[in-house]
């Protein structure tokens, strides 16, 4: 089956634009059905904005029409070109976003610093093509327009694909869990139970008195 882009947000456009049943949903869109039940309610995917499936190539209006009618008709994707969907090695520049969606890469970073605290500045500044200092004062709420920055999914705000994204969130999960691990057993290290501490040696008592010390020696 054909790996769908952006599949929460694709989730909450069928849901908010279809009466597709939440099965064929979570089928379409390869979530599980109560993560689906939970974006229609709210609890899931807060934030996110839907991303329509038909205007970005991925199933045509026929399909979405054919689930409509039938609750029990299983909707296709179309088909992408492998390429359309695996990274390259080509070494990539500086990641350019339109004018038009700059505006909205506070509300993007916002999303970013309270879901994925693992995630670090740098990586952030790659992913949406941002600046440190930009983060630095939406994490210290410094930022001008602090008030009025709604956290948003950057891949809902087309700023990063949902591919690029779950990448990072696994690579710093992962790297975060070695330093985690790595700091454990470097305090591990530094504490010495108790009972494997060496003992001082006890020296002889020696006791002197008065008649002792005046005594003729008799070697």
């Amino acid at each position: 089956m054909t790996q769908i882009l952006m599949p929460k947000a694709t989730a909450v456009w069928l849901i908010d634009n279809t009466a597709m049943t939440f099965k064929q949903i979570s089928e379409f869109c390869m979530l599980h059905i109560l993560e689906v039940e939970g974006i229609a309610d709210g609890d899931v995917a807060a934030g996110i904005r839907g991303a329509d499936p038909i205007a970005n190539g991925q199933v045509s209006r026929e399909e979405i029409e054919k689930a409509e009618k039938d609750p029990n008709y299983a909707m296709k994707a179309n088909k992408f070109d492998s390429d359309e969907l695996q990274p390259t090695n080509k070494k990539k520049g500086p990641r350019y976003t339109p004018l038009s969606r700059r505006q909205d890469r506070p509300d993007a970073i916002a999303w970013l610093v309270r879901n994925h605290a693992e995630i670090t500045d740098a990586q952030i500044s790659k992913l949406i093509g941002t600046t440190k200092p930009t983060i630095k004062s939406i994490r210290d709420r410094t930022h001008w327009k602090i008030n009025t920055i709604n956290p948003t999914d950057p891949v809902s705000l087309g700023l990063c694909s949902q591919i690029d994204l779950d990448a990072l969130v696994r690579k710093a999960a992962e790297k975060k869990a070695k330093d985690d691990a790595a700091r454990a057993e470097d305090e591990g290290e530094t504490l010495t139970p108790v009972e494997s501490a060496p003992l001082a040696e006890e020296k002889p008592k020696v006791e002197h008195t008065l008649e002792s010390l005046f005594k003729p020696s008799t070697e």
